[in-house]
């Protein structure tokens, strides 16, 4: 229980349609009473709060953003992060590797990303720190040279360093702290620990060094801690088992370059394990999972190393030889098994039990946004799903 009343444990409201601020502020009204009501009745209830551009844009006109905070004190709820991961719409619709886009080598991701920040500092209780999700800078088989790639790299490291500008001339003028989550996954442009280590000591550091000398006249060492500071990482659990890697060797290497996680998104991926009696089986069962919204990459280690399948249906039509594959779809957190599959459910856990005695992030948000694309009989009351969620979350913790 102490634990519990340490962290700030949310779901991410991605999981409901809203294109525009009107479609999404209905949603929110429609589905978080009830949820709140049942989960936390008695106090505050924290919002994982998604916006699509057009939705940010748009809670800023006439007396949106202040119906909207009305709303939240009316009913004991707030907001303490957000995810700025997809910029467009998210449901309905064919995302696939366009949930990317705009990219980190754009304006439009950058304005879009400074406005949600003033936006989360108008929200944000006082006391409170505040972290946005975003995406690991691009989808890395847009960039086809090594050229092109060094020069996403920077492009996108410069418009982040802007961003921790931004967090800094906030937190100056509001007291608000602030962090901005970088959120690696299979073919975007990080996707593991290497190679978040490799952009912040290569990209970030460097050049946030030379950006924070030139702006506010830091010294090296005072540039650095800014940069930690305030670009952080998103801690996907699903993204992290589809690298194949273990919870505590993670955080160690983060721990010992000073990188912080700014919060651990709680998910699941799908765990195909082949033992050569079922196999037809399970690749029968798999195919429900074949939907043609989200990217699915499916990954595999081999003699160490992973290899990421980009989609789904690559590996459904060759129905290779495999002894253990690990899809990138988020299932139910409390799911451990469906027929003859199984979920990464293991590394919540262990995620879980590392916290408990090493507390690397205060925000916690559940993030299966996959709902309404799930097999027939995974699909339940959408509230219901989410509170049976949060319930199986905290009688862990």
């Amino acid at each position: 229980m102490q634990l519990q009343e340490k962290l700030h444990l949310t779901y991410c409201t991605n999981i409901h349609p809203g294109q525009d601020w009107k479609s999404t502020f209905e949603s929110i009204q429609k589905h978080v009473p009830g949820i709140k009501k049942e989960v936390s009745s008695n106090q505050a209830f924290g919002l994982g709060l998604r916006l699509s551009n057009k939705a940010s844009e748009e809670l800023e006109h006439g007396s949106n953003m202040s119906d909207f905070k009305n709303w939240l004190a009316d009913n004991n709820l707030y907001v303490f992060t957000m995810n700025g991961f997809p910029y467009g719409n998210f449901h309905n619709e064919r995302v696939k590797d366009m949930v990317h886009a705009p990219d980190w080598t754009t304006n439009d991701r950058l304005s879009y990303t400074k406005r949600l920040f003033r936006q989360l500092s108008e929200l944000l209780p006082k006391g409170l720190n505040g972290g946005i999700s975003t995406s690991p800078i691009t989808y890395k088989y847009w960039h086809k040279s090594k050229e092109e790639t060094v020069k996403a790299f920077e492009v996108g490291a410069k418009h982040m360093l802007q961003v921790a500008n931004q967090l800094f001339e906030l937190e100056n003028t509001t007291g608000k702290y602030m962090h901005l989550d970088i959120e690696p996954e299979p073919d975007g442009l990080l996707e593991n620990s290497d190679e978040v280590l490799h952009f912040y000591s290569k990209y970030l550091v460097p050049l946030g060094i030379k950006f924070f000398e030139n702006k506010l006249g830091l010294g090296a060492l005072e540039a650095e801690a800014l940069v930690k500071k305030y670009i952080t990482v998103c801690y996907d659990i699903c993204h992290f088992s589809l690298a194949f890697e273990e919870p505590v060797e993670t955080f160690a290497k983060f721990e010992e370059q000073n990188i912080r996680v700014g919060k651990i998104q709680v998910s699941a991926a799908l765990k195909i394990i082949f033992n050569g009696t079922n196999d037809e089986l399970i690749w029968r069962e798999l195919s429900q999972f074949n939907e043609p919204t989200y990217l699915h990459q499916v990954t595999e280690k081999i003699d160490g190393m992973v290899k990421t399948f980009s989609d789904l249906p690559l590996v459904l039509n060759n129905k290779g030889s495999h002894q253990e594959l690990r899809a990138h779809y988020h299932v139910p957190i409390f799911l451990e098994k469906y027929g003859a599959l199984f979920s990464t459910q293991d590394h919540i856990l262990k995620t879980i039990e590392y916290i408990k005695s090493n507390p690397v992030s205060e925000h916690l948000e559940i993030e299966t946004y996959t709902w309404d694309v799930l097999p027939t009989d995974l699909k339940q009351d959408l509230s219901v799903s989410i509170i049976r969620e949060i319930e199986w979350l905290k009688s862990h913790l």
